[in-house]
């Protein structure tokens, strides 16, 4: 459909083709660290003290940056439905791998912009967008449990870039640092997405999930035609569930982000120190990766939306926790019960998507949300700074934050998985 068929795997495996797909998959979301704020806000002090900006102006920048990235993330996705994960995937690499090139030259604002700017369209946003449109293409009845594997890499992105790129920066500078990220998605990552990745099952003759007897083909076939029916991005528009969800899985990426880019000042503020701030984000991928195994074997068995109100549910409780902590302890089960959230939404977030509107137009619906990710993402610091030099401290900030969780929560509750039926003879 978006390629010439490929009627043979490139490798011949004892299983089905499916988890190889997975796995780079993974590979993708761990090489998208380059372009994630947890590897580049490694870099900032170095840029500070060689450029002589102001953090303000960097953050500034980086912030313009991801903004106008994901306004032009759908467009990634509308080129996905086009040409296919492979070839989109292949090229993204590339792109990344210049892009850390490009960082390794930079020379002033306008450069660094770029830079940014690119790091953030090809990483943070093209290299999980992808992998989270492909391994749905693959499995159907195991969707939950194949993105819980593919969700591994993502974990140990954030966990090893920030450590490493510390180490390679301490060894042989910031711009060589740069440098290596680059060769490494040439050398590993770009020629495992062009000779592996394939668009879809039927590109190699096989069925979705890996179906094998006569029998069970047609009773699965059968089953996914009645369940996964495909819906375009203008019909899935024209749905209430689509806006509902779209503003629940901007809600993670706005508050996480804030979070996230004002712990230590938050940390501080209570008496505790970086390394606490430190503790408490290695507990969040140390936590959240084996909940993502949890969440893939619930949304395989649950509906969705109840699985995604309790995380929000989760959100609120995190919020309140995070405004009482005042000792290291408190910070470590603030740190627990945040990383079974980023366990939960991991997964919840990107299933949503094919769960309810199916695999054929994925590319550009999950484009619309991914772009809404980065937006959010990219406004999350703002009111904590703001808040912090109005009030002088994060507890007024925080209390206004429980109120997008709560209305997301809300808003799943009410957004079960649309009729298709029921929409094409109301729209007949």
């Amino acid at each position: 459909m978006n390629q010439a068929k490929v009627k043979k795997a490139p490798v011949s495996t004892p299983f089905y083709y499916g988890w190889v797909i997975t796995a780079v998959a993974g590979m993708s979301l761990f090489f998208s660290g380059p372009g994630q704020t947890y590897s580049v806000s490694i870099f900032i002090d170095y840029y500070i003290e060689e450029f002589e900006f102001s953090r303000r102006y960097i953050s500034g920048l980086y912030s313009i940056a991801t903004l106008v990235a994901g306004i032009l993330l759908f467009i990634i996705g509308r080129y996905v439905d086009r040409m296919g994960q492979r070839t989109v995937m292949t090229a993204a690499g590339i792109l990344l791998a210049l892009t850390c090139f490009w960082n390794s030259f930079l020379t002033g604002p306008v450069m660094m912009f770029m830079g940014f700017f690119m790091l953030r369209l090809f990483g943070q946003g093209s290299m999980t967008l992808l992998p989270n449109t492909l391994v749905p293409q693959w499995f159907f009845k195991r969707r939950g449990r194949a993105l819980s594997i593919m969700a591994i890499g993502g974990f140990l992105s954030s966990a090893l870039f920030p450590p490493v790129n510390a180490f390679l920066i301490d060894w042989m500078g910031w711009r060589l640092t740069w440098v290596f990220w680059g060769i490494m998605l040439l050398v590993m990552f770009v020629p495992s997405a062009l000779i592996f990745v394939r668009n879809r099952p039927e590109d190699i003759g096989e069925k979705i999930d890996g179906q094998k007897s006569v029998e069970h083909k047609q009773k699965s076939s059968l089953h996914v035609e009645i369940e996964e029916k495909n819906w375009t991005l203008k019909h899935a528009m024209k749905t209430r569930a689509f806006w509902l969800i779209l503003f629940c899985v901007s809600v993670p990426a706005l508050v996480n982000t804030g979070i996230t880019f004002h712990l230590v000042s938050m940390m501080e503020e209570k008496g505790l120190t970086t390394e606490t701030a430190a503790i408490v984000l290695s507990l969040m991928a140390v936590i959240g990766f084996p909940v993502t195994f949890v969440t893939g074997y619930l949304v395989d068995r649950f509906q969705v939306h109840y699985i995604l109100m309790m995380t929000f549910v989760g959100h609120i409780a995190a919020i309140v926790l995070l405004w009482q902590v005042e000792s290291v302890a408190g910070a470590i089960v603030y740190g627990i019960l945040w990383g079974m959230i980023s366990g939960l939404e991991r997964i919840v977030l990107n299933i949503v998507w094919p769960n309810y509107f199916g695999r054929e137009h994925l590319g550009s619906i999950k484009g619309i949300a991914q772009t809404v990710m980065v937006l959010g993402s990219a406004f999350g610091p703002l009111p904590f700074g703001i808040f912090y030099d109005t009030f002088g401290g994060y507890d007024e900030i925080l209390f206004v934050m429980i109120g997008l969780p709560l209305l997301a929560a809300v808003f799943a509750f009410i957004s079960p998985k649309p009729s298709f039926e029921k929409y094409h003879s109301e729209h007949a």
